[in-house]
């Protein structure tokens, strides 16, 4: 099995973008953030004709989360995490006998703020439902735009990003505490010593050019899936097309 999580950045603005991109890659599972569309102006009918079965979660104008799947339907589990939350950020599916999660975490900013508490209140309402989906023993995955650069190597060398949400201490050890219950963070699995594993480059101050990035996208593997991990990969290319979004697709390769 192929996964992949794409932050895509306004799914209608940039379908030629993804039809381009599944129709080349051929991911058999996709986790989509940033929709940006309501859940009735959703293009599956495009999507089905790619050969693609879906479950969304959509909102007006931000936030949005889909799981596709190549060839099948996926089993919609859960479209929110356990808790009162109006954005659409959390949509779970069963693919091929693997639960799937993928989310769309609060950016933070500014911070210090309500906004950067929402964001580490997300994350523990993320934590306590991960830690449950561990307990079930099933193969899971959690996969999507975490908002959180997990360590300095994941980010181009700048001191403009220092009062930024997704690096400060509080973010990283959200994310921390994802690995210490046991996940694993596949990316880093495949390449331990990679400096430049970026996933997000802005769109202003020639970021792209300059591969000015940071990894923000992750694929979280639980312990089933690890010993099943063959490979794994950052599609860079499809941040340097027409029209891209400022993220790139991740993928792993599942035995």
């Amino acid at each position: 099995m192929k996964l992949a999580t794409f932050n895509i950045n306004n799914i209608n603005s940039r379908l030629e973008n993804l039809l381009a991109w599944l129709a080349k890659a051929k991911p058999d599972v996709v986790c989509l953030q940033e929709l940006k569309a309501r859940d009735t102006q959703f293009p599956l009918t495009r999507l089905a004709n790619a050969g693609y079965g879906a479950v969304w979660k959509g909102e007006p104008t931000w936030n949005g989360v889909a799981i596709l799947a190549r060839g099948a339907e996926p089993v919609l589990t859960r479209d929110a995490l356990p808790g009162a939350d109006r954005q659409a950020r959390y949509i779970e599916a069963a693919v091929d006998g693997i639960v799937i999660a993928c989310l769309y975490a609060p950016n933070g900013n500014p911070q210090p703020g309500p906004k950067f508490a929402y964001k580490l209140a997300w994350h523990e309402r993320l934590a306590a439902h991960a830690s449950e989906l561990l307990d079930t023993g099933l193969p899971v995955v959690l996969a999507g735009d975490f908002n959180i650069v997990p360590e300095p190597r994941d980010i181009y060398a700048t001191r403009s990003y220092d009062d930024n949400a997704l690096v400060q201490p509080e973010s990283r050890a959200a994310f921390g505490a994802l690995i210490e219950q046991g996940w694993t963070d596949a990316l880093r699995k495949v390449f331990p010593k990679e400096e430049k594993l970026y996933t997000f480059w802005d769109y202003r101050r020639n970021r792209w050019p300059r591969d000015a990035g940071l990894r923000l996208d992750h694929i979280l593997l639980s312990k089933k899936l690890v010993r099943k991990l063959k490979g794994a990969g950052i599609d860079r290319e499809v941040r340097g097309g027409d029209n891209p979004s400022d993220h790139a697709p991740v993928w792993v390769q599942l035995e």
